[in-house]
């Protein structure tokens, strides 16, 4: 059995966006496309409605060209849960208000016991200052959280192991 990954939305956003000329970024899209090219089959993919939401804002070109990655990645389930455990997430690690759909990325996640949530949003998702309460929400809602990490980490744990 493949391990699991959620795909949030900063990912497919990597993906099809422009080559960036700020050489952060850049190298980021690079390691995102690594990664999407030479090792995603390595894993189970899943999105929710949330990432086929974002990816389907802003310009109609662009968002046609982030929806085509999403195609033949099944959608996770929606529930109470999911919710439930998104506001305790807002109210406890504690998130701000404007990341309530990171708290619910976070959740789908996690209800649906993915293993690794695959995101580039470092400032909500994958801070490591956030991380140890987002890991704790989880447990204390009787959830395994989703290892958080960006492409680039993902490839060095599996490379590890």
């Amino acid at each position: 059995m493949k391990p699991t990954v959620y795909l949030e939305t900063t990912v497919i956003g990597y993906l099809a966006m422009r080559v960036s000329g700020i050489l952060r970024v850049a190298a980021n899209q690079q390691t995102t496309r690594d990664w999407w090219d030479n090792h995603r089959r390595r894993f189970d993919l899943f999105v929710s409605r949330f990432v086929v939401d974002e990816c389907s804002d802003g310009d109609p070109v662009a968002a046609e060209e982030r929806l085509a990655y999403l195609e033949g990645i099944p959608l996770l389930q929606m529930s109470d849960d999911v919710n439930s455990l998104a506001e305790s997430l807002l109210l406890a690690v504690p998130l701000p208000e404007k990341a309530a759909i990171d708290a619910l990325h976070i959740s789908v996640a996690a209800v649906n016991g993915v293993q690794y949530l695959l995101t580039w949003n470092c400032k909500h998702i994958a801070n490591p200052s956030l991380r140890p309460g987002i890991e704790r929400v989880c447990r204390d809602m009787d959830y395994e959280p989703p290892v958080i990490c960006t492409p680039q980490e993902l490839l060095e744990i599996h490379d590890a192991i």
